[in-house]
């Protein structure tokens, strides 16, 4: 049903999710080793993230002209030499922060290139009728090895040795090379035959597409916005662990856990969800739920409070990213696939930046709950703001209806 080059993409999903898993754990833990300031902890999560914002248009670019698998081969080659030098500096007691905030800088740029390439590829292997339930299982085995096996398993090796996590994602990111080259080469068209143009022509192409299809128009500023906010509630999450919450490391590691739990459930029901609801609906109910666990954790001081609402968001996380990632792809004709996708991934990585370095400033002056209820009040207003306009992304037309 959903082709042979599938099982090959999911495998490389699965083992990649969980190095990425390792390191959202044992990142955050290496920094706390180091300072404990919380602009500092947050600055970590920045720089990953802060790629998307300076390539991630380039990147677009570039993915729509090259071959995308070997494109996909080389930066998980290049993610694995980065972590292994950073596991390195770390086994022999060199790392500081420089070294690591650079490492993260550096892994967030792979990302940017390898998981625009890797939707790309996705989107033209697999039929567009069945992308939907190609994500839900995406989604899936990505919530179990970035969020549910990944954390505790690299809290733990982090616990037995600290440089082990690292050494073991790269080891993964290896791995996912080699599994993406088992993909089917698609033919593409011969380069001299191509009209060449300007890379900021081509970048133009894409957000002006974007911006001239009113349902992508609105997820994007959805993502965006709502981005900001949440950016802010997890910039010093690990500290809200530690400080608020009691937890140790493990603990810290299975609570990120628990958004896992509700993430598998979520992609288990998603079928059945798209097939009994509308897309506006599971849009709504879902970010009304982001809105209130960030009142609920701004209050609670309870582990097992916290670990339950992050269960109830992680259904949410995978039903919206489903459902957001599938209306996109059905949209987007193939040979615009990079360029409106890191568009999209601007405003999504681009606003969780941004949200960050607020959270980290918002806790450093007013305390570690601050940036919740930062983030309460600003989904609610949102919420309040776009409630109709929803509706718009469910009836967003596919790319061959549109042609």
């Amino acid at each position: 049903m959903l082709g042979p080059d599938f099982r090959w993409l999911w495998a490389q999903s699965t083992i990649t999710n969980l190095g990425d898993g390792m390191l959202l754990a044992a990142g955050p833990l290496l920094v706390t080793t180091i300072t404990r300031e919380p602009f500092a902890v947050a600055m970590a999560v920045f720089l990953q993230q802060l790629p998307w914002v300076l390539f991630g248009m380039p990147a677009g670019a570039i993915i729509d002209r090259v071959d995308r698998r070997r494109l996909t081969i080389l930066v998980n080659a290049l993610r694995s030499i980065v972590l292994l030098a950073l596991a390195a500096t770390v086994a022999t007691g060199t790392a500081n922060l420089a070294i690591v905030l650079g490492s993260v800088f550096l892994i967030g740029t792979a990302e940017t290139f390898s998981d625009n390439a890797s939707g790309a590829l996705l989107a033209t292997h697999v039929p567009k009728v069945h992308l939907g339930l190609a994500n839900s299982r995406l989604s899936g085995t990505s919530i179990l090895g970035n969020s549910l096996a990944g954390p505790p398993m690299g809290a733990l090796l982090f616990g037995v040795g600290m440089a082990l996590p690292f050494g073991v994602d790269a080891a993964c990111a290896l791995a996912g090379a080699a599994l993406v080259s088992r993909i089917a080469v698609v033919a593409r068209p011969d380069p001299s035959t191509i009209e060449k143009r300007h890379i900021r022509h081509e970048i133009a192409d894409g957000i002006r597409w974007l911006w001239h299809h009113p349902p992508i128009r609105v997820l994007f500023l959805t993502i965006l916005f709502f981005n900001i906010t949440f950016g802010a509630s997890t910039a010093v999450y690990v500290l809200f662990a530690q400080e608020r919450l009691g937890l140790d490391d493990l603990g810290f590691g299975i609570l990120i856990t628990a958004g896992a739990v509700g993430g598998l459930i979520g992609s288990a029901a998603y079928p059945s969800l798209e097939r009994r609801f509308a897309l506006a609906t599971l849009m709504r109910f879902g970010l009304v739920l982001e809105t209130v666990t960030h009142l609920v954790l701004a209050i609670t001081t309870s582990a097992i409070v916290a670990g339950a609402m992050m269960t109830l968001f992680g259904i949410h996380a995978v039903v919206w990213g489903t459902t957001s990632t599938t209306v996109r792809q059905r949209a987007v004709p193939a040979a615009l696939l990079g360029r409106v996708t890191s568009v999209y991934m601007l405003g999504a990585i681009g606003g969780s930046a941004l949200g960050v370095v607020i959270g980290g400033l918002i806790a450093q002056r007013y305390g570690i709950t601050a940036p919740f209820w930062f983030a309460f009040f600003g989904s609610a207003i949102l919420l309040a703001l776009i409630w109709r306009t929803l509706a718009e992304i469910a009836h967003a037309p596919t790319a061959d209806a549109a042609a």
